[in-house]
């Protein structure tokens, strides 16, 4: 079977294939997990069709409540203005229910003031409690929160809209998508991945998202919305100080307080809208096209390392499930063993239960790791990892750099990375960048500036890589996610290293290595940090302030979570030396984001 029947075969027929190319094991672990995702496959197409049909006559129901919204809005702005008018107006005239008015609060006043100094005496000499509690019922203001009136406005509208066009057309009932958990190297991104192409013909829309790119996404994408209203503020108080003209006509007057009234509700139902941050998120990583039809969210390599990652995923994937978006997820636990340390447990559960209620839980048990299958026989046969540091690896990197850049002229770069940040690489040349492990790993950088090095070079040259331990814990976290995003990208990684790929992640006397890197949490700020970092104190408060997140940070700091994340890096390196890696790697690169320097 050639590479392109492959390509336009099903789902099963491409596994199969691989199969009989030798390419895959017969793995009867890997069997029924692709049954389960080419059950999953075929139940795709008609309930896209289903969707398709709720799409529209939902835009129809939202187009018809729209209207009506719009024309109740216009009556009780109408409304609203001309009691204002009206009352501006009566505020306008001496009469003799101003002077009255005014009289019961000086009266009030001074009531205050005598019962102060002499309760008893006034009550007794004057007016008696009876005629106190009188004056005190009709003087007094009640207190309202503010926006109160506005939301019960708000509630009673909506339900007037309810009753006149009835509820929204029902969501069709979604198969149920997968969550495969397995050990390091099983194959469950392959067979994700495979799926994931397979589902280009029967699904609207669909996005594949890695734990690391997915959490900055919703970082960029929660710090943007902040901004936005930060700045809507801005304009609001602007639009708000504006002065009324006493000297317009009571035709113009009422026009502008209508218009201020539908300016001051349209803010209003902004504001209504952010108050879940989450459900925006979901709404943008779905995208429009998601309207036209069904959904799917490829996610791999989920998992719980602090407080914040349990709260977004519970919330963003809450959101995807109730808009109908199938999933299809990747780890290295059951989703109970997601969160061992309880962190945000309430919340937590709540997620847990609507994935397992919404998605088929599949245990990949296959102990085999693929990836070492594919380890050459031979250290000469090792091109791209050499080891150990000498003289012969030095001039066999340099030989393979001259190589790559094919006589081009080396140039310093500038990497645009999220959050307003750049990467400095100090040398690149013809799509390849080179670094020293210092570096690369020695600098406070992390998996957002990690992806934007795979974006825009196809190979990255490192040298000098030591063996790890807790000692150098932070640069051992970098490099691990440094390892991740190559791979993710597909990119090649050459390097000079201390020692064999095995042997690089090693214990000490202290203990195992720590995910500290996870722990930081990126954003942008103006004139600040743009990380915390729990190893140092300062200005900037660490993470772990409450107690159930120093828990958390305890339990990373005990190594068991890191077992994983070791286990994978090594996995993957060996399988970036193989030619089945390095024939697919891919060498599409944006060079857009890359400002050039001449190396002197």
């Amino acid at each position: 079977m050639s590479d392109d029947s492959l390509c336009n075969a099903g789902f099963i027929e491409n596994y199969n294939g691989l199969r009989q190319r030798g390419a895959l094991r017969q793995d009867s672990h890997q069997e029924s997990v692709v049954k389960a995702l080419d059950n999953l496959l075929q139940q795709l197409s008609e309930y896209n069709n289903s969707m398709k049909l709720y799409h529209t006559q939902l835009r129809e129901w939202e187009a018809s409540r729209h209207q009506l919204r719009q024309k109740i809005l216009q009556e009780e702005a109408e409304q609203a203005a001309k009691k204002q008018i009206e009352r501006k107006l009566a505020e306008g005239q001496k009469t003799f229910a101003n002077i009255v008015l005014r009289w019961f609060k000086s009266l009030k006043d001074r009531l205050l003031l005598y019962e102060s100094e002499n309760e008893q005496h006034w009550q007794r000499r004057v007016y008696g409690p009876a005629a106190i509690q009188w004056l005190r019922a009709k003087t007094s203001k009640r207190k309202r929160e503010p926006g109160s009136g506005r939301m019960v406005a708000h509630i009673k509208r909506e339900e007037r809209l309810d009753e006149i066009l009835g509820c929204p057309p029902q969501l069709p009932q979604s198969p149920k998508g997968l969550y495969i958990y397995g050990s390091v190297g099983c194959g469950k991104t392959m067979l994700m991945d495979m799926f994931y192409n397979a589902a280009e013909t029967f699904v609207s829309h669909r996005r594949r998202l890695h734990f690391h790119a997915a959490l900055l996404e919703v970082h960029d994408r929660m710090h943007k919305l902040w901004k936005q209203q930060q700045q809507e503020k801005v304009d609001n108080g602007v639009l708000d100080s504006d002065d009324d003209n006493f000297e317009d006509s009571e035709t113009v007057a009422f026009q502008k307080a209508v218009k201020k009234w539908l300016d001051d509700e349209k803010r209003f139902q902004e504001e209504l809208q952010h108050t879940n941050i989450f459900d925006i998120v979901a709404e943008s990583i779905l995208s429009e096209t998601a309207r036209e039809g069904a959904s799917l969210l490829c996610f791999d390599e989920l998992q719980v390392v602090d407080v914040f990652t349990a709260v977004a995923l519970s919330g963003i994937f809450t959101s995807l499930i109730k808009k109908g978006t199938i999933i299809v997820s990747t780890s290295n636990r059951a989703p109970g063993d997601l969160n061992k340390e309880k962190m945000q447990k309430e919340i937590f559960d709540k997620f847990v239960g609507q994935l397992q209620r919404h998605c088929e839980i599949v245990l990949l048990g296959s102990e085999t790791d693929y990836r070492r299958l594919q380890e050459p026989d031979a250290k000469s046969d090792w091109k791209n990892y050499l080891w150990p540091l000498n003289e012969d690896t030095r001039r066999s990197l340099e030989l393979r750099w001259q190589q790559m850049v094919s006589g081009g002229k080396a140039e310093m770069a500038t990497v645009s990375v999220m959050f307003g940040r750049t990467l400095e690489v100090p040398c690149s040349c013809n799509g390849v960048a080179r670094f020293t492990f210092e570096e690369i790993c020695d600098r406070p950088v992390g998996a957002a500036d990690y992806i934007a090095l795979a974006r825009n070079f196809h190979t990255v040259f490192i040298t000098g890589i030591p063996v790890m331990s807790m000692r150098n814990r932070d640069k051992a976290r970098r490099f691990i996610t440094l390892i991740d995003e190559l791979y993710n990208h597909r990119r090649q990684m050459i390097c000079t290293a201390e020692s064999s790929i095995d042997e690089l992640f090693l214990g000490s006397e202290e203990g195992s290595l720590v995910d500290l890197e996870s722990l930081q949490f990126e954003t942008e700020a103006e004139n600040v940090r743009s990380r915390r970092d729990v190893t140092v104190s300062g200005t900037v408060a660490p993470i772990g302030g409450t107690i159930e997140e120093r828990r958390g940070i305890q339990f990373l700091l005990s190594g068991r979570e890191e077992l994983f994340a070791f286990q994978r890096a090594v996995s993957r390196l060996i399988e970036m030396q193989s030619s089945l890696y390095l024939d697919g790697k891919d060498c599409q690169v944006n060079h857009l984001s890359v400002q050039r320097v001449a190396v002197q």
